[in-house]
């Protein structure tokens, strides 16, 4: 293979579909829905102990079981409801991980209710725009950064929870706040924030 050959980021390879599709379509694109915002900000969370393969397999079940993420719905419910997510096998079946989303949609919406936009509010730490990495192997990619202990104190200190620096730093990957495609990645190159 020669060094000018463009392969995908080692961590989604193509013996595994599902990862290489996350990694193709979604990992790194710049993400401005504040909804989806939420959503992936309780996905990473509930992937606290688990490898995100696992998050990725049962996502479409965890959606469901959450109302699509309807911040307004999964902010009133109750017993009965956490009884149900509890029962529900096809989803991360974590007492305080459904309460941390529970809890996540009803700060979503006070943050909403004060003229707080969750999207413009979590892009405003990178001035709106994707910060640019330029790793070359997985071991320089950082596990966290001082940009994601500053932005999982706000968020802890607003009261969501799982949103530690790690679980931040990733959830910034994933959503686009930063690229950190390996630079001979195809990935690298085309994640840009909208319009450039």
């Amino acid at each position: 293979m020669s060094s000018t050959t463009l392969t995908r980021c080692p961590w989604a390879p193509d013996s595994d579909p599902l990862y290489a599709a996350y990694h193709d379509t979604e990992w790194g694109v710049p993400e401005y829905d504040s909804r989806a915002l939420w959503e992936k900000l309780v996905l990473d969370g509930m992937q606290a102990g688990l490898a995100w393969i696992t998050i990725l397999r049962k996502r479409d079940t965890i959606r469901e079981a959450f109302d699509q993420f309807d911040p307004e719905k999964v902010a009133r419910y109750g017993d009965a409801d956490i009884a149900r997510l509890l029962a529900n096998p096809g989803i991360i079946r974590s007492r305080a991980k459904i309460d941390a989303a529970i809890g996540g949609a009803r700060i979503f919406l006070d943050m909403r209710d004060a003229g707080e936009d969750f999207s413009d509010y979590l892009w405003a730490y990178v001035d709106g725009r994707p910060l640019q990495n330029r790793w070359n192997s997985m071991s320089e990619v950082p596990a966290k950064t001082a940009l994601s202990e500053t932005i999982a104190k706000d968020l802890k200190k607003r009261g969501f929870k799982f949103c530690g620096p790690v679980i931040v730093y990733a959830f910034m990957q994933a959503v686009g706040m930063v690229n950190d495609h390996l630079v001979d990645c195809p990935r690298h190159a085309a994640v840009r924030e909208p319009g450039v």
